[in-house]
């Protein structure tokens, strides 16, 4: 069993999975991934999966054979694990738990495709109503604070081993600390202004226009004010909401439409980059009376994709103190001029 464990200094928890085989190890041992159609996350290779959790069958086929459209299942090597107790408990000065939760793989296409960008926009939708049925299941579960999703696309270690459109879905026992820091970020600006600072966010970025990518009757992307990365881009939805999984089916295509609109301008752009995709949803309050009071008026889900053109150096692990090489004014309007 890996374990949480508590850096008493910032509050920063960390896993520790010491015990778990790579996931590139886990998968040679299915074969020779890399002599495709040997992909483990095709049609046809259900059986080299853990059993689905969940999927989209819209020809009434059965768990685990093909037919679906999206599959859900735990991750290869979970680094979270739904069985069994918290288990919190001290170490003289330090906090450690076991490593409850979830850590689930979101397969986005049973045909062979490594970029979300190259998927039709029903199936991109198809995907969020996948997230949707998680996250509602997910919440059932009273042991279990936060729930985020995130997705990479690019030239990395897992990728070059498992080259096929696919997300994450991750359960914790805890609130991340950065996740924690947008929590209290928005609790003090509502707290001052009774707005919500995305919602602001959003009305000044339309009067303004000039960090607007693109829009739709639902959803608003930007290049965010204080941007981290080159041509980082957040989609909004423009009605508040704080969870995501309270999303109406009619907001599905829009959301679809807005992301691969994004991803297109990207590519086109950027010349193909790798990037880093999350949402960021509100936590889960089932059973906990009292917990983050206002976080349904405060809080306002959202999406945040960054192209990955360099890592993070010393300066930036040091201090957390970004350097962007491109405003997000020249970002945007670079985005806005792409011919599609």
């Amino acid at each position: 069993m890996s374990t949480l464990r508590r850096d008493p200094i910032v509050g920063r928890w960390v896993v520790d999975t010491d015990k778990l085989e790579p996931l590139s190890t886990t998968l040679q041992k299915l074969g020779n991934i890399s002599a495709f159609p040997k992909c483990p996350l095709c049609r046809g290779s259900e059986g080299d999966t853990p059993p689905e959790v969940f999927a989209i069958r819209s020809d009434g086929s059965k768990p685990n054979t093909p037919g679906w459209e999206v599959r859900v299942i735990p991750n290869f090597t979970a680094a979270m694990r739904v069985e069994g107790n918290l288990n919190r408990r001290p170490e003289l000065m330090y906090d450690e738990m076991d490593s409850i939760g979830a850590h689930e793989l979101v397969i986005g296409s049973p045909e062979h495709f490594a970029n979300l960008v190259d998927l039709p926009e029903p199936q991109i939708a198809k995907i969020f109503r996948a997230y949707i049925n998680r996250l509602r299941d997910l919440k059932k579960d009273m042991r279990l604070r936060s729930i985020f999703i995130y997705g990479t696309y690019g030239k990395r270690a897992l990728l070059e081993s498992l080259p096929h459109t696919h997300s994450h879905i991750i359960a914790t026992p805890v609130t991340p600390k950065l996740i924690k820091e947008q929590y209290v970020g928005c609790r003090t600006y509502y707290e001052y202004k009774e707005r919500c600072v995305y919602c602001d966010i959003i009305k000044q970025e339309l009067r303004q226009g000039k960090r607007i990518v693109t829009e739709n009757d639902g959803f608003v992307a930007i290049t965010p004010f204080a941007s981290r990365f080159s041509h980082e881009i957040w989609i909004l939805p423009k009605k508040h909401s704080c969870d995501f999984e309270n999303s109406p089916e009619s907001d599905l295509p829009w959301m679809a439409s807005i992301l691969k609109e994004i991803l297109t301008r990207i590519r086109a752009l950027l010349g193909d980059p790798p990037y880093n995709l999350a949402l960021f949803n509100g936590p889960n309050r089932n059973g906990r009376e009292g917990y983050w009071l206002t976080i349904e008026y405060d809080y306002h889900w959202h999406i945040e994709i960054m192209p990955t053109f360099t890592r993070p150096e010393g300066f930036e692990w040091a201090t957390g103190f970004y350097i962007n090489d491109t405003t997000p004014e020249t970002a945007a309007r670079r985005l806005r001029e792409v011919k599609l």
